[in-house]
Formats: C-alpha cells, structure tokens, sequence
C-alpha cells in the first residue's frame, strides 16, 4: 500500500450508545502531523457527489480530494471526506455534518481560523447549505456544480468563494451557479467564477488537480 495511500484512513463518528456510527469518513493527515506535536494544521472538509453514497468508504476515493490523495498527492492541509448515507443528500445531514465539525475540532491540532469547505455536484448543494448554515465557521468555500440558494445570498456576502461549474453541464445547469453568483456579485461579493466552455457534469477532474485552488485557500484566514 503506498505512503499517501495509507494515511487516508477510515474513520467512523460516534452515534449515541448503543447505536450504529452517525456518520463514516476518509481522514487525510499531512506529512509532518505525527512529528509536529506542536503545530496546528489547515482542514479541508470534502463533500463528494451523490454516485459515492453508502456505506463503502472506498467509494469516497473515487473523484476529488480523496483521489488525488490516493493516487499519491500530498498536501499541506488534513483532509476530512465524509460519506453520505444511501439515498439522502447532503442538505438532510447538518446534525451530522456540525457533529463531524466537532469532533474534528476537538481532537485533530487544526487552526480553527484556516477550515475550507469544498464539494461536488450534490457536494457542491451541500457546500452552498452547510455555508449558509454556518458561515463563520469557513475562511473560504469552493463550490463545485452544486444547485444553489440565491434567496440566502446575504449571509455569505462577506466569505471569500471561488465557484466552478461546466458549461454544457446536462446534469446540474450552469444556471445553478450563475444565480447564485450574481445574486452574491449584486450585494457586493468578491466571488471568483470558473466556466469550463466544453466541460459537461464532470467540472470537478480539472479542479482538484489544479494548484491554484489550494493556493487560494490557504491564502484565507478568518
């Protein structure tokens, strides 16, 4: 099993006693974590897309974050991914999500001043939701071909976010980003706008191995 490979671990939360676990995830630890004991670490929390539901975490792996982490990729942040339960969506999870926060918080050495979010097509809704459920909690979002909530707009106008969408998306319309965008450019967002013109539902290949998009949430602190 390679190095990268071996750090993407899976883990369950806790559900109350004598119950199943609330919630799966994959957990990435960045070289140095277990030799630093001193250092604090960025965390980007990865919500995928409605194809990796269920309770196989390995289908976790199979786009963004996770991928490039099992396929070798380094970074200098911890990654949290967690699964989504068969046929529900991320918009019906909150309790979840905020218990997963949590726990993260309180047993993982994370700057709580450096915590992104980031997601994919239904991951991408969960993204714009879980923000507008708690957007002090984020120092910058990266939603992914996700359906939006233009009515919700002004609670995130302040939050650095860097949307990316496919053009000739046939899954979830380029419409569903552009709204969201312009409703957020009209009450005076600086929110940066990715359009792939020949990219279709999978938008998100091209972004996740882009450098770029991790520069730019590590230059975000709250």
């Amino acid at each position: 099993m390679p190095e990268a490979e071996s750090r993407l671990t899976k883990n369950y939360l806790p559900g109350p006693a004598g119950t199943e676990p609330a919630l799966g995830y994959l957990l990435y630890l960045p070289p140095g974590y277990a030799g630093q004991p001193e250092k604090n670490w960025p965390v980007v929390f990865f919500l995928h897309g409605a194809g990796e539901r269920g309770s196989d975490l390995d289908k976790v792996k199979v786009h963004g974050l996770p991928r490039e982490i099992s396929q070798g990729q380094d970074y200098p942040f911890i990654v949290v991914a967690p699964q989504c339960p068969l046929d529900q969506r991320w918009i019906f999870k909150l309790k979840e999500l905020d218990e997963l926060y949590a726990h993260i918080m309180s047993n993982y050495r994370v700057l709580p001043g450096q915590v992104y979010l980031t997601g994919m097509s239904m991951g991408g809704q969960g993204t714009w939701f879980w923000t507008l459920a708690h957007p002090e909690r984020f120092a910058a979002i990266a939603p992914i071909c996700g359906r939006s909530f233009p009515e919700q707009a002004e609670k995130i106008k302040a939050l650095p976010i860097w949307v990316f969408h496919g053009a000739k998306d046939p899954i979830v319309l380029l419409e569903e980003s552009t709204v969201m965008v312009e409703a957020l450019k009209i009450i005076g967002s600086d929110i940066r706008f990715t359009i792939y013109p020949e990219a279709e539902h999978d938008s998100w290949s091209i972004t996740y191995t882009n450098p770029e998009l991790y520069e730019w949430f590590l230059s975000h602190s709250r």
